[in-house]
């Protein structure tokens, strides 16, 4: 599942043993982080998809 702490939370990760990124990441659906879910500590959340820009995109060789 995708989490992100709430606002203003910092919520640490007992596996990575960092702090959870405010942009979130995805962790394992365990007891842990359902309490953090229900006591309102983070969200869920959709993972945030950086766009494209024309120049990043490749371009096909004409020749």
């Amino acid at each position: 599942m995708y989490v992100k702490p709430k606002d203003g939370f910092a919520i640490r990760d007992p596996d990575l043993l960092d702090l959870l990124p405010a942009a979130g990441r995805e962790v394992p659906d365990t007891d842990y982080w359902q309490r953090r879910l229900r006591d309102g500590d983070v969200v869920q959340a959709a993972p945030e998809v950086p766009a494209q820009s024309a120049t990043s995109v490749k371009k096909g060789g004409d020749k």
